[in-house]
């Protein structure tokens, strides 16, 4: 507890396809619960649009590298919670997942060092 108060979390996480780009938008609504809210477009081509609400006090963004999103916050549990979720919602239900690898996964965790 101790080292989220003073540090923090992060947690990378990859957009992994082969043939359709995933698309997400990370929402920038200003407010008590800013950069609380992540869609995700265009999963194997399909329209529907996913939506994960995050955890209490855990910020999703886009970082610089390419297909790279990063969730950061002050607990843990959440942290890892929201990442959990993400990944869950891009499962490839009712396929081969030894061919079907697309997806979102975790790819780094780590401490934020000031």
């Amino acid at each position: 507890m101790m080292t989220g108060v003073t540090k923090g979390f992060e947690y990378k996480m990859k957009m992994v396809y082969a043939h359709f780009p995933i698309n997400v938008a990370c929402d920038k609504t200003p407010g008590a619960r800013a950069n609380n809210k992540i869609e995700i477009r265009n999963y194997l081509g399909e329209k529907v649009v996913r939506t994960a609400i995050m955890g209490e006090g855990c910020v999703v963004d886009r970082t610089k590298e390419k297909d790279e999103i990063m969730v950061t916050g002050n607990s843990l549990e959440n942290v890892g919670r929201s990442c959990s979720l993400i990944q869950q919602m891009c499962a490839a239900k009712h396929k081969d997942i030894r061919k079907y690898l697309d997806g979102i996964y975790v790819s780094s965790k780590k401490v934020i060092k000031e």
